[in-house]
């Protein structure tokens, strides 16, 4: 069989309806590979030894003539999402016990393509993290480096695909939770239009931000995987139907670089953003600089906003009901020790500050006029987006960086700079390997981060495709 690290999606789906291999053998091969390699870097929480049932689902599909791009291929579920009868646990100890009673509807649409679920990925707890070091079952590496960070919160999955261990991996963003850590790990990952993919079955941190979408080893792979999961579920009140808004055929693409937002970035990440724009300009691009006046206050509104909707979604773990219970002497006693024992302390912390800014005297001061600058942010992308068919940054302001090396909690949120206000505003962004910078002696991948309009997501396909072409 082929190895691991040359196969694709698209590659991979060819050669099974080719009959090269069948899809049993495929998932046996990855199976073998993560029994010898995940130890490393931990990017797996459970492997799922009975995915050769789906594999032979996927075989019988393909001999019957059926199947798809999706059929019989081996992806990453991050620890959030649920897959019926499986474990669920966003990598907390508060539900580590607990099972998934249905299906994600990504889930159902994957089953429906006949894809293999190979296991569930490792994630910061709660999907609150830029590291995927606040993990219950400890942090994940990057395979590039294994003594740093492969970024968060889907750094499993980011790390799954990165290593070849599964051929893609689904992960969700509420603030570069996908895209941060496919730079870090150099893979591609998308965030997609807000409402594009239901969040069914996904478990939510903040429900205005969230949003589920793949990983993959490059553009061709991520569109079809992105086409796979993208319907509108009637189960879901903030899902939309799709519809496409592309480049009109014939004019020349626009990059708007809001340059007055890049300040604080480290020098090579900066020299390769700007290295990827000469190149895309050689190519056919026309880069422009745009003003988004209020960029800057992107991150200053999400750590407000997502705390204060984090802090409400987590209420619901208390003890009484499902997970964890540690029981106390009363019922204020077994909330208490139910959260202390069962929330790590970066959970810990945004809950408290959402308590903080949602409570009486400070929920004016802080959450509404918070709302009222992401209205502001928001118009002013749309404004942006007459100037301009997309908006580019870099992913991350530096490459991933040494385990355990960030201790402040507020320089480890400055990781999300680049990405938090594509969440705010509810658009779709990409971020595709650009190059590599040098760090003892490790060679670490950077990210191009392209952002669209609503439903623009075949604008960033034909960036990200034209960026892996240069680089």
């Amino acid at each position: 069989m082929i190895k691991a690290e040359e196969l694709t999606i698209k590659k991979t789906g060819e050669l099974l309806r080719a009959r090269a291999f069948s899809a049993r053998e495929l998932a046996e091969a990855f199976l073998k590979k993560i029994e010898l390699e995940n130890k490393k870097i931990n990017a797996y929480i459970e492997v799922f030894d009975d995915c050769i049932k789906d594999a032979d689902r996927a075989d019988r599909a393909i001999a019957e003539g059926g199947g798809d791009a999706l059929t019989g291929i081996p992806l990453a579920i991050k620890d959030a999402i649920l897959i019926k009868d499986r474990r669920c646990s966003a990598a907390s100890r508060m539900l580590e016990q607990y099972r998934a009673t249905y299906d994600a509807h990504v889930i159902s649409r994957l089953r429906g393509a006949h894809a293999v679920f190979i296991g569930r990925t490792n994630m910061d707890e709660f999907a609150m993290g830029a590291s995927t070091e606040n993990s219950a079952f400890g942090p994940v590496k990057n395979p590039h480096d294994i003594s740093r960070v492969p970024g968060g919160s889907s750094g499993g999955s980011a790390a799954a695909v990165a290593a070849n261990l599964a051929l893609g991996a689904l992960g969700s963003d509420t603030g570069g939770s996908i895209r941060q850590p496919a730079s870090f790990c150099g893979v591609v990952g998308l965030k997609p239009t807000y409402g594009a993919v239901s969040r069914r079955g996904l478990i939510a941190m903040a429900s205005s931000l969230d949003q589920i979408g793949p990983i993959a080893k490059n553009v061709d792979d991520v569109e079809i995987f992105f086409n796979a999961i993208r319907s509108k579920d009637p189960e879901d009140s903030t899902s939309l139907e799709y519809r496409p808004n592309s480049v009109p055929a014939g004019r020349r693409t626009i990059i708007g670089v809001p340059r007055d937002f890049l300040k604080g970035v480290d020098a090579d990440v900066l020299a390769h953003f700007e290295q990827t724009l000469k190149k895309l300009s050689e190519n056919g691009y026309e880069i422009k600089d745009i003003a988004i006046p209020h960029i800057a206050s992107s991150l200053s509104v999400y750590y407000i906003l997502m705390p204060a909707e984090a802090s409400a979604n987590l209420a619901r773990f208390d003890g009484i009901r499902y997970g964890l219970s540690v029981q106390g002497g009363d019922i204020f006693s077994t909330y208490k020790n139910t959260r202390a024992h069962g929330f790590g302390r970066e959970v810990q912390r945004r809950i408290l500050l959402g308590t903080y800014v949602l409570s009486a005297g400070y929920y004016d001061a802080y959450y509404n006029k918070a709302n009222a600058v992401r209205g502001l942010i928001k118009s002013e992308f749309e404004k942006a987006f007459e100037e301009a068919d997309i908006i580019a940054t870099p992913t991350a302001p530096t490459p991933a960086f040494k385990i355990g090396e960030i201790k402040d909690p507020v320089s480890m949120y400055l990781a999300d700079i680049f990405t938090v206000p594509v969440n705010l505003v509810g658009i779709p962004a990409i971020s595709v390997p650009s190059g590599t910078v040098s760090r003892e002696d490790s060679s670490l991948p950077l990210g191009f981060q392209a952002m669209a309009p609503h439903f623009g997501e075949e604008r960033l396909f034909e960036v990200g495709r034209s960026v892996e072409k240069i680089r």
